[in-house]
């Protein structure tokens, strides 16, 4: 299949969305604090995607719609951002969540690698559930991530030919506004020592930033092992 006849992953009449990553609260993946669901399974595969462990449409954790959209609400952010994975690629299940989230009075950003005809030429073909997730959308960032055309002006975003759609008036002067809008990138390490990171950033300054995080803390002469 050539890239300009792709579509959408049809329905496999599962009902339940396949979360990779839950993020509570994020001011990384969005405007304002939002709450992240990066979701498993991609049938675009771009060369050089950052998760090309979320490819794979086997794993991730099988989660009700509803239960979802339950949890994305209980984190109280400003919104909800829908990653992958290809979100457009669980279409039906994440349409229910979005639309739960819009319910709520919350803001909706979807993320996809399939561009904004490719999705057009979806819904003419009867794909109800790609327009369900459009229709839940404030926010659509459209297109692959293309490796060589990488985008150091707007935040969010991979590559230069990624384009941002607005669906509603959630967002009033946001294309306005995106280069003077800084680029975050989040570490979070757990209690147990693992490490987790969102955003964007340069692969130089991201390996950097991990070294730093990783270094083991210098310890204070006559400190006791296992103590501060």
């Amino acid at each position: 299949m050539s890239d300009d006849a792709r579509t959408p992953r049809r329905p496999t009449g599962a009902e339940a969305v396949a979360l990779a990553r839950f993020l509570a609260a994020t001011r990384a993946e969005g405007p304002g604090e939002r709450t992240a669901v990066w979701v498993q399974g991609c049938a675009i595969r771009c060369p050089g995607c950052f998760n090309p462990h979320l490819w794979s449409f086997r794993g991730g954790e099988l989660v009700a719609p509803a239960d979802l959209a339950r949890r994305v609400l209980d984190a109280g952010t400003e919104g909800l951002t829908l990653l992958g994975g290809e979100p457009f690629d669980q279409a039906a299940p994440l349409a229910a969540v979005a639309a739960g989230v819009a319910a709520a009075g919350r803001s909706v950003m979807t993320f996809t690698g399939y561009t904004r005809a490719q999705l057009d030429r979806a819904v003419d073909a009867g794909r109800d559930d790609v327009a369900a997730l459009l229709a839940a959308t404030d926010l659509l960032v459209a297109g692959p991530f293309l490796a060589d055309r990488v985008d150091n002006r707007r935040p969010w975003v991979g590559s230069t030919n990624q384009e941002f759609v607005l669906l509603g008036d959630r967002f009033p002067g946001l294309l306005d506004e995106l280069s003077q809008s800084p680029d975050r990138v989040e570490v979070t390490v757990d209690a147990a020592g693992r490490i987790a990171v969102n955003g964007w950033a340069e692969v130089d300054a991201l390996d950097e930033l991990l070294a730093a995080v990783t270094r083991p803390r210098p310890r204070r002469a006559g400190a006791e092992p296992g103590r501060p």
